[in-house]
């Protein structure tokens, strides 16, 4: 088709906010019978008629909301499941053969439960359970057996192993991915922060303030100043302090007292007494610049 097959915007009411909402908007639309759903679909695949389309697509609607109903039980907003049905109903009208010799509803199911299947997979949790073909069918069957029998036994899992033609070990994994929940994002309040073993939530460990570019500036601004403060003081030095506090305190590598002493012809205390005196003078004009 050289169109795309959508539902118009013409037919669709103000606001469908609510499951009854939607339930009464697609009880408006009665069912075709089977040679009028046989003629439109002729129409739709020999004319590319988009009317007839249209009308095949809400005059099921009522079957999507049906089967919509039957996943009520993961957790998901049932208007979403039924909007996902919908986009599978669309998408089986569209390759809907009226000589096939079926029904249009029977056709669609599978299109419906499909687009519904691949729905909840993505949204059921964070991280996917199921990738697999054999794990989707597993999920879905496990979660039904859950359902009536609430645990499974040994024996249980055995027997929905050989029938979906898995190994037993796969429908272990899959009932603990089952049993596992999504950790919250935000701390709880009952947390407390003085608690050392108290596992941290995700907002808790995200922040860096370090990375904050008003305070990386801040830093930076500091330390310019800071530099220009000391290269001031510095200057106050004479010669020898000068040299004696950049051997010390300045270099990569640190002179000892010692080599200082030797260097200078002065005895080893006298080296500490100038580095002493020298600090307490910088340490006093680098306190009346702060």
């Amino acid at each position: 088709m050289s169109k795309a097959l959508t539902v118009r915007q013409d037919h669709l009411p103000i606001s469908l906010g609510s499951f009854e909402a939607l339930v009464s908007y697609a009880n408006r639309y009665p069912m075709v019978s089977e040679a009028e759903e046989q003629k439109l679909a002729r129409q739709l695949r020999d004319q590319n008629d988009l009317d007839a389309a249209h009308r095949l697509i809400l005059s099921h609607l009522r079957y999507v909301i049906k089967i919509a109903r039957s996943y009520l039980g993961y957790g998901l907003p049932v208007t979403d499941i039924t909007q996902e049905g919908t986009v599978g109903l669309m998408k089986a009208v569209r390759r809907f053969d009226p000589d096939m010799g079926v029904r249009l509803a029977s056709f669609a199911v599978h299109w419906i439960r499909a687009e519904i299947y691949d729905y909840v997979l993505r949204n059921w949790r964070i991280v996917k359970v199921a990738t697999t073909k054999a794990q989707r069918k597993l999920f879905f069957r496990l979660r039904q057996a859950k359902r009536s029998l609430g645990w499974l036994s040994a024996h249980d899992s055995e027997a929905l192993a050989e029938e979906l033609n898995v190994r037993p070990q796969d429908v272990r994994e899959m009932e603990q991915r089952l049993s596992a929940t999504d950790p919250s994002f935000h701390a709880q309040e009952s947390a407390s922060d003085d608690d050392a073993l108290a596992e941290k939530a995700p907002e808790q460990l995200l922040g860096d303030e370090r990375a904050e570019p008003c305070g990386l500036l801040a830093e930076k601004e500091a330390e310019v100043l800071t530099n220009a403060q000391l290269k001031t003081a510095l200057a106050t030095l004479n010669p020898r302090q000068q040299a004696i506090i950049a051997r010390r305190w300045l270099g990569e590598s640190k002179s000892t007292l010692s080599e200082l002493a030797g260097e200078f012809g002065v005895s080893i205390e006298r080296v500490r007494q100038i580095e002493k005196s020298a600090l307490t003078k910088l340490n006093h004009l680098m306190g009346e610049a702060a």
